[in-house]
């Protein structure tokens, strides 16, 4: 039998490791306290930076004695600290979601094992230096973060031992140290049996992965503090509360010490409490006290998401001789939380949560995320109106909640807690896993228990239910009583302070809203109202984000803002979590499981953000951002302008932003001014009349008025005019009367039979049909041909994440069975036979043709006629009945290349689905035709475009085609530089090429997206094109002559249908 280590021994996880306390640093004195960083303090020395290194696969093949003071590191790499080895070259990745990596016995009865023969080993050493001004102090060793059990040795002394890889691990190094050069010895394991209880869905990373350093502090020190505060009944006045343990590490007693809280406002003056914050304490050798100290402050302001007002709170620490020994310091929001009328309330005021889930991940850096990704990620939320982030599934790097409380932003704080593989064997009730579980919790609360933008704490994720919860919950409320607690997990409600779930669908969810009997868990037995009508409704999970996703998003907010226990979610995810490569031809793409070799490895399953690696947006981004938004302007008198103006903010007025609004007719703004000092107070709606005035010449045919809402000053997360807010209204203003095209004025057509074709032509343009087909197979225009590729009926899309789930999730047995039947579109589209094509001259202008096409799924043919007029246009108009539900309807060219210039007058600027379009405006927009794609990580449909009343692709020569809508309906289209199959064969944007040829896909419509589960569609009933119903849409091609600067010219007229 194998020799059983510490690190799969859940029953050790750690050795010499000192309590855990909150984020702290020792300083000086209150000045130096108050105008510098953690870092600049002289009692703090950062380790980051360039360290000796070694790498092996297996434990037994380490360096064992690397840590002696005369071993030879000189033939060693070296590899930055913080970072992850496997993005140094040191092993691969492992992406998985739910599977344990193969090293990690799944055996009960080997449980907690690890393989000896897999279990990479990193070997680190670097010298440092201890000055004789840290000689007669206490000193300290702070690892933030290291994945996932490590030893450390100082001096070739062992000093101790951690697993537990995202929360600190902090020892007391005094008597190992020497003054002068010292050197640091660390061994770090991928795997421990900590890696158990670490089965998030993420990168599978290792390494000392955040930062390292040094502090010292005197023999008496500020060991711990925790500062909070209780309102009046009228949330006016609050109690400020201290509790501090100072700790003597010195042998001797420690008389008349004073601890003295000071609180200070953001111009540095002193705000006075009620009465000093003082109290006198002697404190025996070697031993620790824990004080209590509190005063009433009138009215302070307060901290919330929207309004995040800081104080500072010093903590200073004085001698018998009233000389300053230490002093601390924090930011301190005046923030109090709480759980009423099953909502959750800040400040007395019940907060709407729109949040997200957020991985710590960096494309480049991998889990050692840059302070600047964290800042830029949380103006990100606030430029999207995301309030609310859930700090999935782990504790963030501490300054990630620096940036929270400073910048706004609600978090609940996770647990680093989950068992997804095996939640239904630990750790449960399972006494050999308590005290790492309670430790863990410990660890995460005592170290953030300060910031105000925590309002709640969660248990941890997806790791089955059991007693280790129950005591989980305990310990924390003996640190914190202040905050709920959170966990999905607890599916009956038992411990919790709120009903969570995750991937409700919106009328499960709306349920409790009614408090009716619901499920708390896809195959969990329904429970009662009774269980949860006096605990707010809230979604852990929601709006599953992966590819081209988030489709009917806004019928979750209106369940929001309908029922007062329904307080939010938060979205899965904020990023994708794809890893930067470069290729030969130096381009770069996205990395996801599997790409390293990992196995097991669940694919792309990591690609879920409303944002791609890189923080560029993708187009969920911005439905988030408007269904989030939080002013919404209802009409009262279209016409008149006469509407009402709702603040949905809970503690700011709208002072803060300018009413800007735009009248565009046709497209084209005719007429916008400004409305300045909106005093607009929260929750409050107001009625405001804009000046707009109907044309008096008939010159249009629509109307529609935007009305945004800018920030007036630049603020510390946006510039000035950033859009917080819009709405969109169309205008029943009296329209152009319809011109029709004058027939008389146009060229004469000629019509002639050919053997395999049957061509339309005169002296501007000549079209040529297919008779094998039906099909457009050429189309010259001033003796160029203008399409490579024939117009084509087309039912099917490159599959988005969300069309392929349900295979991907299936048994093995019906993936077979469920590929084929997602596939018929697609064989249909290749087995569409001409049954019939029919010709017939109208006059000796217009000529017709009729196509009817057999397709297999078809309930009747494919009808598509074709009216050509001497003019140049080209109406076209598509009937099919389908006897099973459709994936697309439309038709389908390729053109040359050198029309890569596109204008379209519709929903913009960015891409659009059937359920995924409230985040656009109508409006003209241009683009490249390689701007008009979305690059996802993995290459899907993308690019579409919805309400397209017309759109142009032309060359550099303002030459080409306009195609627009006709009849009831408008259209969607979207462009490519490739080809359907180029976008369905690539695994990653790299391999996507660049064709002598443009894609474009002019629809009726793509079913909806989806998004209400884990890459599976479930695109509701009314994004769906269902069987049995007759479908029929029509276009016309109009030519555009070389020069044309006008396209609106060529709109004037329309065709006499």
């Amino acid at each position: 039998m194998s020799e059983k280590y510490d690190w799969e021994n859940c029953g050790f996880i750690g050795q010499n490791k000192s309590p855990p306390h909150n984020t702290s640093m020792p300083f000086p004195s209150v000045e130096f306290a108050l105008n510098n960083k953690k870092e600049d303090s002289p009692y703090f020395q950062s380790l980051n930076g360039q360290w000796n290194f070694n790498w092996v696969e297996k434990p037994a093949d380490r360096p064992i004695d690397f840590f002696e003071p005369d071993f030879d590191t000189s033939k060693w790499d070296n590899i930055i600290v913080p970072s992850n080895w496997q993005l140094k070259g040191y092993g691969i990745p492992i992406y998985s979601n739910i599977k344990y990596p193969y090293s990690i016995s799944l055996k009960k009865k080997e449980i907690p094992k690890i393989n000896h023969n897999y279990n990479p080993v990193g070997s680190y050493r670097r010298e440092f230096i201890i000055s004789e001004d840290w000689a007669a102090r206490e000193i300290f060793l702070h690892f933030a973060g290291v994945k996932s059990a490590f030893y450390v040795w100082i001096n070739g002394k062992k000093v101790g031992y951690s697993q537990g890889s995202m929360t600190p691990a902090e020892f007391n190094i005094t008597e190992f140290i020497e003054v002068g050069r010292n050197t640091i010895s660390v061994e770090v394991y991928r795997w421990s049996d900590g890696s158990y209880l670490e089965d998030q869905d993420m990168w599978r990373l290792s390494g000392i992965y955040r930062d390292v350093f040094l502090f010292s502090t005197p023999k008496v020190h500020i060991r711990d503090y925790f500062v909070y505060c209780e309102f009046d009944e009228n949330y006016n006045n609050a109690t400020l509360k201290l509790r501090t343990k100072i700790r003597n590490f010195g042998n001797l007693l420690a008389k008349a010490q004073k601890i003295e809280l000071s609180l200070y406002k953001l111009d540095g003056k002193l705000f006075k409490t009620e009465s000093k914050m003082i109290r006198e304490f002697n404190l025996g050798s070697e031993s620790e006290i824990l004080i209590e100290i509190e005063s009433l402050v009138k009215n302070p302001k307060k901290w919330s998401a929207e309004e995040p007002n800081l104080y500072d709170v010093v903590l200073t620490l004085r001698d018998d001789n009233n000389r300053i020994i230490e002093v601390e310091h924090c930011k301190f929001g005046f923030r109090q939380v709480e759980i009423k009328n099953s909502q959750i309330l800040v400040n007395g005021k019940p907060v709407l949560f729109k949040g997200v889930n957020r991985h710590e991940h960096d494309p480049d850096h991998g889990r050692a995320i840059p302070f600047e990704r964290m800042e830029e990620d949380v103006k990100l939320m606030k430029q999207y109106n995301i309030n609310a982030v859930r700090t999935s599934h782990y504790p963030n790097h501490p300054k990630f909640y620096e940036l929270c409380d400073k910048y706004g932003i609600y978090v609940m704080d996770e647990c680093n807690l989950e068992s997804h593989g095996l939640k239904n064997i630990l750790p449960k009730s399972d006494p050999q896993w308590t005290t790492t579980c309670v430790d863990r919790m410990i660890r995460m609360v005592e170290r953030d228990k300060n910031h105000p933008c925590i309002f709640m704490w969660s248990l941890g994720n997806e790791a089955g239910f059991g007693d280790n919860f129950r005591v989980m919950k305990e310990a924390t409320l003996e640190i914190d009583s202040t905050r709920g607690i959170h966990y999905e997990g607890d599916h009956d409600i038992e411990i919790v302070d709120v009903f969570s779930t995750m991937y409700t669908i919106p009328k499960e969810f709306e349920k409790a809203g009614q408090y009716k009997r619901t499920r708390p868990n896809w195959f969990a037995p329904k429970i009662g109202a009774k269980k949860y009508k006096d605990k707010p409704r809230i979604l852990c999970e929601y709006a599953h984000a992966m590819g081209n996703s988030l489709g009917n998003f806004q019928k979750y907010m209106d369940i929001f803002e309908k029922y007062d226990n329904c307080i939010g979610g938060f979205i899965w995810d904020f990023v994708d979590q794809g890893i930067t490569k470069i290729d030969e031809d130096k381009t770069g793409y996205w990395l996801y499981g599997g790409d390293f070799g990992d196995e097991p490895n669940d694919g792309n399953f990591c690609i879920n953000g409303i944002f791609l690696p890189n923080r560029m947006p993708n187009p969920s981004a911005f439905e988030v951002k408007k269904v989030y938004q939080n002013i919404k302007v209802l009409p009262i008198s279209l016409t008149d302008g006469h509407f009402k103006i709702q603040n949905k903010f809970v503690f700011q007025s709208l002072d803060f932003v300018d009413l800007v609004w735009e009248l565009l007719a046709d497209g084209d703004i005719i007429q916008s001014d400004v409305i300045s000092n909106l005093n607009i107070k929260p929750g409050e709606i107001k009625e405001i009349t804009i000046s707009i005035k109907e044309p008096e010449i008939l010159a249009y045919k629509e109307f529609f008025l935007k009305i945004s809402f800018k920030l007036k000053e630049d603020t510390s997360w946006a510039d000035k005019d950033h859009i917080i807010a819009w709405d969109q209204f169309q205008i029943p203003f009296k329209s152009q009367s319809t011109l029709y095209l004058d027939q008389d004025s146009i060229p004469e057509l000629f019509l002639e039979e050919l053997e395999e074709s049957i061509k339309v032509s005169n002296p501007q343009f000549s079209l040529e049909f297919s008779k094998k087909s039906g099909r457009i197979r050429s189309l010259i225009f001033n003796n160029k041909e203008l399409i490579v590729a024939p117009l084509t009926p087309n039912f099917w899309r490159a599959p988005i994440d969300n069309d392929l789930g349900i295979i991907a999730f299936a048994p093995a047995i019906l993936r077979p069975i469920l590929k084929r039947r997602f596939n018929r579109w697609k064989r249909a589209n290749r087995w569409q036979r001409l049954s019939k094509i029919s010709f017939e001259r109208l006059n000796n202008k217009v000529v017709r043709i009729t196509t009817k096409s057999r397709i297999p799924l078809g309930l009747t043919p494919i009808i598509v006629v074709y009216t050509i007029f001497g003019s140049g246009d080209i109406h076209i108009d598509i009937k099919f009945t389908p006897r099973v539900n459709m994936i697309r309807f439309g038709m389908h060219m390729s053109i040359p290349e050198e029309f890569k210039n596109i204008v379209w007058y519709g929903k913009g600027p960015h891409e659009t689905m059937f359920d995924r379009k409230s985040g656009a405006a109508i409006g003209i927009y241009s683009n490249p035709v390689n701007e008009m794609i979305h690059n996802y990580v993995k290459p899907q449909e993308n690019g579409n475009r919805s309400d397209i009343r017309w759109f142009t692709l032309t060359n550099d020569e303002k030459e080409g085609l306009l195609i627009q809508s006709y009849g009831s309906s408008f259209l969607n289209f979207s462009t490519w530089p490739f080809s359907m199959v180029d976008l369905e064969c690539s695994q990653h944007i790299n391999e996507l090429p660049n064709r002598e040829y443009i894609s474009v896909n002019i629809d009726y419509e793509q079913r909806g997206v989806g998004g209400d589960w884990p890459a599976l569609a479930r695109t509701h009933k009314e994004f769906k094109l269902k069987g049995y119903r007759k479908y029929s849409y029509s276009y016309r091609i109009k030519l555009v002559e070389k020069g044309t600067e006008d396209i609106k010219q060529l709109l004037e007229y329309e065709l006499p249908f």
